[in-house]
């Protein structure tokens, strides 16, 4: 069964750095586009970046410049690497991809991770 898994989040000055990092495991054909959402409380789930499959990026206006995505496809990875965090980052940050299971040819399905706690304070 198809997963993904994150890990990296947690509490970060404004200003500092934070890696997220998200695998994908089990009966996995091929992945399509990779990339990162968030929900803060009270708001609506919203796009952090994204990478598809060619390396080809595209990314919220609020983290350009900030925060890099980056992809390991022999590994099935994709890592956010989060610069200069401010206070309006904090989110519960998930992992999203477009994979083809096992099983499924032709066929493209969306995946979520369980997401991962960011919170930025000082």
């Amino acid at each position: 069964q198809v997963q993904l898994v994150e890990s990296g989040g947690g509490l970060v000055q404004p200003g500092g750095s934070l890696r997220l990092s998200c695998a994908a495991s089990g009966g996995i054909l091929a992945i399509n586009s990779m990339g990162w959402y968030r929900q803060a409380p009270g708001k609506q789930r919203e796009l952090v970046a994204v990478i598809t499959s060619s390396g080809s990026t595209n990314g919220a206006d609020s983290v350009k410049g900030r925060f890099i995505i980056s992809r390991d496809i022999p590994k099935n990875t994709v890592s956010l690497q989060m610069n200069s965090l401010k206070p309006e980052d904090t989110a519960v940050y998930y992992c999203n991809a477009e994979i083809r299971p096992v099983g499924y040819a032709g066929i493209w399905l969306r995946y979520w991770g369980q997401g991962t706690q960011v919170t930025v304070s000082s």
